[in-house]
């Protein structure tokens, strides 16, 4: 049986109307499909946290024990409701859908009521109960989202099946894949359209282990457990040469084909292709990903495979990072001992929860690039220094930009690179090349990344479709 996975992401559900047309109703007939929904645009931000600016959302104030998440929480609930208003014309299936979501709000709010009541004695600890807090109110605008997709296409004559993974009545836990299994052991998806939520109530804990990347790691095992014939994110930009609110929506290019490597150092920056875990699961399978903007749906997208190699070494996208912070390490002790030393700081690095996206290293000196919020950070930092009181510690703020491609020449990227950079006034601070012939980190200061991602850019797409011309006019 040939079917696919699709996942939707946050912004894309915002834009309700243009999933129904583009994606859903597109085709004669809609089965065949499952669909992994994520939460409406700026749902989980306000659930938990915002990604970008780390402003605290609900989670964020219940961890610091502050009494305005009631408010918090009863605002998203306005906002769940608004989100319906829009959805929904019909006023039997507003009220549904209302129902539903208070529903859910008001015993997310007595749960989190009685536990901070609970943590008043000194025998129980609020961190202890932060982990299920955290992940109990990620499920919400998975939930929201999805129970309305259902209800919505049921009320258009679609054999919609809301699969509900949030584990919201659930008393035990079976692992992931059992989750998983036990829900589509009896769905037809012949016959049936299952609109499954993003996030997964499961023994592992999806959030303590994957973070934000829950949903797609849902979306992975999903495809590879019912051995889907091809897995589709789709989103609201196309997979392009660089993000176009950086160098223009006219300037990039939909990269067409690529393969897992390039997903992978894409993950390694936060970029939102895919969470490496979730991508492993895909590759190990021999499943292709397709990556599709919902707004252009005619356009095939970008299509990700194992087996994809180009024909020529060529640059296919350029991406970075901001708010990068670069801890170096520098004792003259360090000589001869420089593994123990790593050992020692990745434990630190590892106990603060921060994300480690590079590491340089030589004689004396060891330079750690990391990912997390300031308070993070600065724990790490703090604990080096405790550490290791002889050494020369300093942190400061970077931007990495990435040169990627599935098969590119690192020496003439290098080269190249560093030209285009200089010529445009950004001196780099580092760089780093790779064996694997698949990227070249350039590392340059925070403030310059927009300007770094525009004139590296403009140095390989602009050449490229130089190179078109002259082959045109041949």
């Amino acid at each position: 049986m040939t079917f696919t996975v699709e996942k939707i992401g946050g912004t894309s559900m915002t834009a309700f109307d243009a999933v129904l047309d583009n994606i859903i109703l597109r085709p004669k007939n809609p089965y065949n499909r499952i669909f992994v929904v994520s939460a409406y645009g700026g749902m989980t931000d306000a659930l938990l946290e915002c990604k970008k600016t780390g402003k605290p959302g609900v989670y964020q104030l219940i961890a610091k024990r502050d009494d305005s998440w009631k408010d918090s929480l009863s605002y998203i609930e306005s906002r769940m409701l608004l989100t319906n208003e829009h959805i929904f014309a019909d006023p039997m299936n507003r009220i549904r859908a209302d129902k539903f979501i208070r529903s859910r709000i008001s015993e997310a709010k007595n749960c989190i009521a009685n536990i901070l009541e609970t943590c008043q004695y000194g025998q129980f600890s609020l961190r202890h109960y932060l982990p299920q807090i955290r992940e109990f109110l990620a499920s919400i605008g998975e939930s929201h989202s999805a129970y309305n997709t259902a209800l919505k296409l049921k009320n258009i004559g679609i054999n919609s099946t809301f699969v509900d993974l949030s584990g919201w009545d659930n008393q035990q836990p079976l692992s992931l894949d059992e989750t998983i299994k036990e829900a589509f052991s009896k769905i037809d998806v012949t016959k049936e359209l299952p609109i499954v939520t993003g996030y997964a109530y499961c023994k592992e804990g999806l959030m303590h282990t994957y973070d934000r990347g829950y949903s797609e790691m849902t979306f992975s095992r999903i495809a590879t457990i019912t051995q889907a014939s091809l897995a589709v994110i789709h989103k609201e930009y196309h997979f392009s040469s660089a993000d176009p609110r950086v160098v223009g929506v006219g300037s990039v290019n939909p990269i067409g084909l690529t393969n897992y490597d390039v997903a992978d150092q894409l993950a390694n920056l936060g970029m939102e292709a895919i969470h490496s875990n979730a991508a492993a699961g895909l590759r190990e399978c021999g499943i292709e990903l397709q990556i599709k903007n919902t707004f252009e749906p005619e356009h095939e997208g970008t299509l990700i495979s194992s087996n994809y190699r180009p024909d020529t070494d060529h640059v296919e996208i350029i991406a970075g990072k901001q708010k990068v912070y670069a801890l170096h390490i520098f004792d003259q002790g360090m000589v001869g001992k420089i593994d123990n030393v790593s050992y020692e700081l990745m434990e630190i690095i590892a106990d603060a929860r921060v994300s480690l996206i590079g590491k340089e290293m030589n004689a004396n000196s060891i330079t750690y690039y990391l990912g997390g919020n300031p308070e993070s950070l600065n724990q790490v930092l703090y604990k080096a220094e405790k550490r290791y009181p002889k050494a020369s510690i300093a942190g400061r703020m970077v931007a990495i930009i990435s040169a990627i491609g599935s098969q590119i020449d690192t020496n003439k990227t290098l080269a190249n690179g560093v030209l285009s950079l200089m010529n445009n006034s950004v001196t780099p601070i580092a760089l780093h090349s790779s064996m694997r012939n698949v990227n070249v980190q350039f590392v340059v200061n925070d403030d310059k990344y927009q300007q770094a991602i525009c004139a590296l850019h403009k140095e390989f797409f602009d050449q490229n479709k130089k190179a078109k011309k002259s082959v045109s006019a041949a």
